[in-house]
């Protein structure tokens, strides 16, 4: 059985002529465009060239071509010189496009691999920052906040002298904040359903863990409010208690006087009938 061809030659004379094109047509610009997109020639970017791509894009806003180029450096020249600082701006790529949690990976494997790295306190930094940039509203669980104050709070101590230091302190600071706004708004949420003693408790933690915050005063007052309620509903309790006790021994009183009255004995009428 002779093989059929007829489905063969066309594609066959595609390809001849894609491969001689770039001949025919003397390596015109295009032609080489179009035989990269098709078959991936070309030559590859040297790492200072990939390097100087990365921060070109970065300064034009294309963080995700950046951090492609940088993971190029990674990938392709694992020990260039290039390597290690590819690493890191892939990281401030990745923040910038508001990818933190990614970022954050990024800037913790760097603090890994590099430990005695420069660019360690900013990296420290960045990673607060990570955190810091996920808060969004003071109603939602703050274990961001937390975290973030840890890391601005790792940086002040292990560098307290580094430039950074000093915008970390105002960091921890706003952590703080939040914290306090956090505390007060569940305070108000108690408050607002009339679960004073709780409310109370969330004010008070505002009083001995975040006096200068801003919210001290609000506290305070509010602390003083639910003491009155408090007073007010024990002194209605008690009130209530006694009445009812005042009402339980008037009960119990009555029932022994009548319990004490005599009983008729029998057979009395009969006796007094015999004596008329």
């Amino acid at each position: 059985m002779k093989p059929n061809r007829g489905h063969a030659g066309p594609a066959l004379w595609v390809l001849g002529l894609l491969l001689l094109l770039p001949g025919l047509l003397g390596g015109c610009a295009w032609t080489d465009g179009l035989w990269d997109e098709f078959f991936g020639g070309g030559e590859e970017q040297a790492p200072a060239e990939l390097a100087v791509s990365g921060e070109d894009y970065l300064e034009e806003g294309r963080y995700g071509a950046a951090a492609d180029a940088f993971q190029a450096i990674k990938d392709r020249y694992p020990y260039s010189p290039y390597a290690i600082r590819a690493e890191l701006r892939m990281a401030d790529a990745l923040f910038k496009r508001g990818e933190y949690d990614v970022a954050f990976e990024s800037y913790d494997e760097f603090e890994r691999l590099h430990p005695r790295n420069e660019f360690i306190p900013y990296v420290i930094f960045q990673k607060g920052e990570c955190y810091l940039q996920r808060l969004t509203t003071i109603d939602r669980d703050q274990s961001h906040s937390h975290k973030a104050q840890a890391e601005f709070e790792r940086l002040v101590k292990r560098f307290p002298n580094h430039p950074l230091a000093k915008v970390a302190r105002k960091k921890i600071r706003k952590c703080l904040i939040f914290l306090s706004e956090y505390e007060l708004y569940v305070g108000h949420y108690y408050f607002d359903r009339k679960q004073y003693k709780a409310a109370m408790g969330r004010y008070q933690y505002i009083i001995e863990n975040y006096p200068d915050m801003g919210q001290y005063n609000e506290a305070l007052e509010y602390i003083r409010i639910c003491r009155q309620i408090l007073a007010e509903q024990q002194a209605e309790a008690e009130a209530e208690a006694a009445e009812e006790a005042a009402e339980a021994a008037e009960e119990a009183e009555e029932e022994q006087e009548t319990e004490a009255e005599p009983d008729d004995q029998p057979g009395s009428e009969e006796a007094v009938e015999e004596k008329s």
